[in-house]
């Protein structure tokens, strides 16, 4: 270690020479002299910060008057979200759990039809934030869950058809 260190002090070349004369002077005078630049940064940084937090709570007021869907419309309506996003969810998991190669493609072409509804029902959002409570929009949207719903139900249909190609459920016998 001793080796490594006079090593490192021999081939580096350090300066020993002293300061220019008045050094010391010149050094105690800017230690007693007061920083102007921090005080004018702290200044503008605090001017800086007002205008973002008034920015800030103006645009989270604007962001609250809006309605973002059917669940802001009234209680009632955020009922009927809630039942068509909770059924349509566990149909999904139904659909997924039923994924197989024969299967792949009907619920593939049924994924990307509910990605159209998903869309559309985006646009009515859209439409409501802009027009206001209007009754044909808002039975639009619950169409449109009604919609995906039915997708789905006869999605698993037909899966159950391909799973049970014998059953003979929709036939009647005379």
């Amino acid at each position: 270690m001793e080796d490594k260190l006079k090593y490192f002090f021999s081939e580096n070349d350090f300066d020993h020479q002293e300061p220019h004369s008045g050094h010391l002077e010149r050094f105690e005078r800017k230690l007693s002299k007061p920083n102007q630049a921090t005080k004018t940064s702290w200044k503008w940084l605090s001017v800086a910060a007002s205008v973002v937090l008034i920015l800030g709570f103006w645009l989270g007021s604007n962001h609250q008057k809006k309605v973002t869907g059917l669940a802001d419309v009234s209680p009632k309506m955020e009922e009927v979200k809630n039942y068509y996003v909770s059924t349509i969810h566990q149909e999904l998991k139904t659909l997924e759990k039923n994924r197989s190669l024969e299967t792949e493609k009907i619920i593939e072409e049924a994924l990307e039809h509910l990605e159209e509804l998903e869309d559309n029902y985006k646009s009515f959002v859209h439409e409501l934030n802009i027009v206001g409570n209007s009754s044909k929009i808002i039975n639009a949207m619950i169409k449109n869950y009604q919609q995906r719903l039915e997708i789905l139900e006869n999605v698993l249909q037909q899966i159950e058809q391909i799973k049970n190609p014998n059953s003979l459920n929709n036939e009647i016998y005379i």
